[in-house]
């Protein structure tokens, strides 16, 4: 059993769709990402153990829709503090390189940057 997190995480307040690779139907919304994984809030519980083709598709400002294709191995899943919710833990194992351009997006947009006093 998975029993903790070795990479730091950076939370969204704002959730990203995520679709079935597959077939294109929703699956959950990102909860957070790292380098190596990611987190899925969704509205059933997920199996763990098993791989998952996922799809971010991102808004751009024009033109179609950036998707961004992942496989990842879920984890583990649990019921999150929100009713009829569940959190699950991936880690990836193949991301388009798209995807480390997101992580780093969001990294930058949700990090603090001390700016130096000027005299």
């Amino acid at each position: 059993m998975y029993k903790g997190r070795r990479i730091e995480r950076h939370q969204l307040p704002y959730f990203l769709q995520v679709f079935n690779g597959t077939n294109q139907n929703p699956i959950g919304f990102l909860g957070n990402v790292s380098e190596n994984g990611l987190m899925l809030i969704s509205h059933l519980p997920l199996m763990v153990g098993a791989n998952f083709d996922l799809c971010l598709k991102l808004p751009v400002d024009e033109g179609p829709q950036q998707h961004i294709l992942l496989r990842a191995n879920c984890l583990w899943c649990h019921e999150d503090v929100t009713p009829q919710h569940f959190d699950a833990g991936f880690s990836l194992l193949q991301a388009s390189p798209e995807y480390g351009v997101l992580v780093n997006a969001l990294r930058q947009y949700f990090s603090f940057h001390p700016v130096s006093a000027s005299a």
